[in-house]
């Protein structure tokens, strides 16, 4: 499911607009993402928990030339489903 199948399911379940749901859609995601920003975690009941990580530098090979390289630093995002979730899957 991307994006757009994600708004048109919300729209149907709702009997609105697709308009509607993509404000709902993009309202949702805006704060799961400021969320990660501010506080570094979001845990939503039921469905998971957003958590932000950070990577350390690390070795690695460039695939093309065979080289060795240093990858940076980086801050990623993970994900941890809750039981319900993971029931329901």
């Amino acid at each position: 499911m991307n994006k757009g199948e994600l708004i048109e399911a919300v729209a149907s379940q709702l009997n609105g607009s697709k308009t509607d749901a993509s404000k709902a859609v993009d309202a949702v995601i805006a704060s799961i993402t400021n969320g990660i920003q501010n506080d570094q975690k979001v845990a939503i009941s039921g469905f998971g928990t957003f958590v932000r990580k950070e990577r350390a530098e690390r070795k690695g090979v460039n695939p093309a030339t065979k080289q060795p390289m240093t990858i940076a630093a980086s801050t990623t995002c993970g994900f941890k489903p809750a039981q319900a979730l993971k029931d329901a899957i």
